[in-house]
């Protein structure tokens, strides 16, 4: 599973570069240019790690550093980049909730290391699985599409997670009823399944006749599509 990263920094070169590393090396990237667009873009997709310069327009990056750690504490873990250099400075963003404090300039090789090892202290606690603004956070039981939650029942909650968890893998209704009913008799009827897909369908789908997340594969089953 792809970890999402939102890089936050003002500097077009600075931003595009980090991308192109984050991508080379097998994240998913979202980016946002000032303090606005990274609050908005945090609720929208809920990444599990925030590349944040403190110098923004709009909104400081200290201000985002404070709101990210009211909205989800220790959810997501926050690497601050900045050209402030004082041990001061480091202190603070540290107390401030940071996990990690890179100075510029800075070596993209050494940024990605700093990026594994954060990620590997957090990754106990960020296990959400993003795609296109649905977000599901297993530890939680929560779902959320585009910021808002959303109620699902234990049976759609389940079966949205492994889809999330097999993106483009086609599941028959045989392995579905597996995930739902792991313990049930063979005699659980495909139209259980069916009519499971078309309620979770109601709830994440734009248009739930015209599906676009979780497909039909006719003769097959279900396929979900990030």
């Amino acid at each position: 599973m792809k970890q999402l990263v939102l890089v936050v920094e003002d500097d077009d070169m600075i931003r595009e570069l980090i991308e192109i590393y984050l991508n080379k090396n097998g994240y998913e990237v979202i980016t946002a240019a000032d303090g606005e667009e990274a609050m908005e873009k945090f609720t929208l997709y809920s990444p599990c790690l925030v590349l944040l310069d403190l110098m923004l327009p709009k909104v400081s990056g200290e201000d985002i550093c404070q709101w990210i750690r009211e909205q989800e504490r220790n959810e997501v873990s926050l690497i601050m980049i900045t050209a402030k250099t004082s041990s001061d400075q480091k202190i603070k963003g540290l107390k401030m909730g940071a996990d990690d404090y890179v100075t510029k300039p800075f070596s993209p090789n050494e940024l990605m290391a700093r990026i594994e090892a954060v990620l590997r202290r957090g990754g106990q606690f960020c296990q959400k699985i993003n795609h296109r603004g649905l977000v599901i956070k297993p530890r939680k039981g929560e779902v959320l599409l585009n910021g808002r939650k959303i109620q699902l029942t234990k049976y759609e909650f389940n079966l949205l997670f492994y889809f999330m968890e097999n993106p483009n893998l086609v599941l028959t209704r045989e392995q579905l009823v597996q995930q739902i009913h792991p313990y049930a008799e063979s005699d659980i009827l495909d139209r259980t399944i069916d009519a499971h897909i078309k309620k979770l369908r109601e709830k994440i789908e734009s248009v739930p006749s015209k599906p676009e997340r979780i497909v039909t594969v006719r003769g097959m089953g279900y396929q979900f599509v990030p």
